[in-house]
């Protein structure tokens, strides 16, 4: 792993389709954005914000997120979620992380990743997997 440094930045966006609304979670549910793809996007951004630092064989894993969702985004709007690195311990990150839609910000909070040697992490998850 290079060194990541505090400030790096990473964005991830998509057009909001039937499937990111609440509504496909439970039909009794708004047609609005769902909370869970907004952290979907969110960690999606703190991802694309490391990924030029990795060495092949590396990735992350999502280790905390706390958020707020705090504004409704109807189908049709483009979501585009940021994430800046704020702290780096090891191989332990944090991030602020914001989502935004076509008219304003819709959530903010914090993420923590872990940055991981995929066949180690592989390996170990073995044996956990059922015959």
């Amino acid at each position: 792993m290079k060194p990541i440094p505090p400030g790096a930045k990473g964005t991830h966006a998509k057009l909001v389709a039937a499937a990111d609304l609440a509504s496909h979670l439970d039909p009794s549910l708004a047609a609005v954005l769902s909370t869970p793809t907004m952290i979907a996007m969110m960690e999606q951004a703190a991802i694309e914000a490391i990924k030029p630092f990795l060495d092949a064989g590396e990735s992350s894993v999502g280790m905390s997120i706390e958020v707020s969702h705090t504004a409704a985004t109807p189908p049709g709007h483009r979501v585009r979620a940021e994430a800046e690195v704020t702290k780096v311990e090891g191989r332990r990150l944090e991030f602020a992380v914001r989502a935004f839609d076509d008219v304003e910000q819709i959530g903010s909070g914090s993420h923590r990743r872990a940055v991981i040697d995929a066949a180690k992490f592989n390996d170990r998850l073995k044996t956990k997997q059922k015959s």
